[in-house]
């Protein structure tokens, strides 16, 4: 392909001839450049668009931890990584990230928003059983399980919701029709709106889900997930692709749909999972919505699309390969700052998208500044959940428990599994109230990290204002930042103390604290 031999090429001149902004850019790339950016640079050629500059080590590893593992890196881990001149120390970076506790909570939250897992109305999954749920996801998160196997477990197991937790995939669904089942079953692993289908389409899916049976048990809130395989008639289903299947008695009709769901050559389910991962790091999928994938909603970027998808299924279904592609990616740390004005940019991936920080992994972040906790109960339905204040936001197992604030920054309901049920978009009451709010303004005033900072500085006034912002901005600031505040250390009446408070708290109302970028 040399088109796209000299599309890296022209990237790489590019970005190292062009004047990088600072210090949120670099001069050049430190990273080779992979498949991935192959496909986005072909792309962007064809488009005429020029490609965004190298982000700084500074933006990215911020970047990367949030991304992530959804939590701020601490003061000495970026200066470590600021210091080391390994030509491999992001690769390294990511490879520890991917590798952590922390990687497989807060993927699992991600997953268990498009899986459901809600105790409460109008899921109703009840605690015990969002408590395995919750347990099952995170293990298969941390252990890297193939993303095939996962599905067919999903859809296929029998048994006690408390007990077999992947047969709470059935329960999880407000209506338990067999159309309401085959809406889910193609939400979650097609990226596909049933709603949308033809009649007969529906009609030849929801077949498959309709010997799902459930039953109560003497214990509270427990409930069987069976197939209900009573001896009658060959049941006549069709899968999505308008191919019939004769599912004869005896015979689970789930496992006929599961075996072609996940089969390689499968049109819907490796293309819509690595959609959904691309649309999670990048705030929109290559197909957009990354839940809505039909013929009359192209891709911006089909090669993209099926070179990740092939790699997804050569590599074994492996979730975490797909998790390096994109991050080692040259696409994937490009700047945020574009440098092209056209529409389709942002489509078209030229740039890193500016994004609000989740809701669970903001209010962490001012946790961890405030050293503080966030405590979660809820005493409907019965048992009382608890949730420990060590517990970080993210790792919340329940939909139904919530507060005030993850409310008003838009984390998911959970009703639907929709991606649109989470909001990321900053609203004036937001931004009122990180500005006015006590409890933020608590934070600051008491943190662990800001009283470091103090005194690790010794009363030098220059160094405090850098321990500050590599506290809470991951960087140095800039010669006009640290004139603006030693300005503002000459305004009458304040001390030092109120100086670093202040800044602090300007550092926590800007965007570069509240948003990935």
């Amino acid at each position: 392909m040399p088109a796209v031999a000299v599309a890296i090429a022209v990237w790489s001149t590019q970005a190292a001839i062009a004047q990088a902004v600072r210090p949120f850019e670099s001069d050049a790339w430190s990273v080779p450049a992979n498949g991935v950016d192959a496909c986005v640079l072909a792309a962007l050629e064809e488009a005429g668009i020029e490609p965004a500059r190298p982000c700084s080590d500074e933006v990215f590893i911020r970047r990367v931890y949030l991304d992530v593992i959804g939590a701020l890196p601490e003061p000495s881990d970026a200066r470590r990584f600021l210091q080391d001149t390994s030509p491999d120390k992001r690769a390294a970076l990511i490879e520890s990230l991917l590798t952590g506790e922390e990687f497989a909570d807060y993927w699992a939250l991600k997953w268990c928003d498009v899986l459901r897992v809600k105790a409460e109305f109008p899921i109703n999954l009840w605690p015990n059983a969002v408590q395995a749920y919750h347990r099952w996801i995170r293990d298969a998160v941390k252990h890297n399980r193939p993303y095939d196997e996962v599905a067919r477990e999903l859809l296929t197991s029998s048994g006690s919701n408390f007990r077999v937790p992947p047969v709470n995939f059935h329960r999880a669904v407000q209506d338990r029709t067999p159309l309401g089942q085959a809406e889910a079953v193609a939400l979650s692993f097609m990226g596909s709106r049933v709603a949308n289908w033809p009649a007969d389409r529906r009609d030849g899916m929801a077949a498959f889900f309709s010997r799902i049976a459930f039953k109560k048990t003497r214990e509270w809130k427990e409930e069987i997930v069976y197939p209900d395989l009573a001896p009658g008639e060959a049941l006549e289903a069709a899968f999505p692709d308008g191919t019939q299947a004769l599912i004869q008695p005896g015979d689970d009709p789930r496992v006929t749909f599961a075996d072609w769901l996940i089969a390689p050559q499968n049109p819907w389910f490796a293309r819509n999972v690595v959609n959904r991962i691309w649309a999670w790091l990048f705030g929109r999928g290559i197909v957009h919505e990354p839940d809505d994938i039909r013929p009359d909603n192209p891709p911006a970027n089909p090669e993209l699309l099926a070179y990740l998808e092939k790699e997804l299924v050569d590599g074994g279904y492996d979730l975490q390969h797909v998790y390096r592609l994109i991050l080692n990616s040259r696409t994937y740390q490009q700047s945020s700052i574009p440098r092209s004005d056209a529409p389709e940019a942002e489509a078209l991936f030229a740039h890193y998208a500016v994004r609000r920080l989740d809701a669970e992994v903001l209010i962490d972040a001012l946790d961890w500044v405030g050293g503080t906790g966030e405590s979660y109960s809820s005493a409907i339905p019965e048992p009382f959940t608890f949730i420990p204040e060590e517990h970080r936001t993210v790792e919340l197992a329940d939909g139904s428990i919530t507060s005030s604030f993850l409310q008003m920054f838009g984390r998911p309901s959970r009703d639907t599994g929709m991606a649109s049920e989470r909001s990321n978009q900053m609203t004036d009451a937001q931004r009122l109230y990180v500005l006015n709010s006590a409890a933020v303004y608590k934070r600051i005033t008491s943190s662990p990290w800001l009283r470091r900072a103090a005194i690790g500085a010794r009363g030098d006034r220059g160094e405090l204002i850098r321990r500050v912002y590599m506290t809470l901005l991951s960087r140095e600031p800039t010669p006009a930042e640290m004139a603006a505040v030693e300005a503002y250390y000459q305004t009458p009446g304040l001390s030092a103390g109120n100086v670093a408070t202040d800044l602090a708290w300007a550092l926590v109302n800007s965007m570069e604290f509240l948003y990935r970028h």
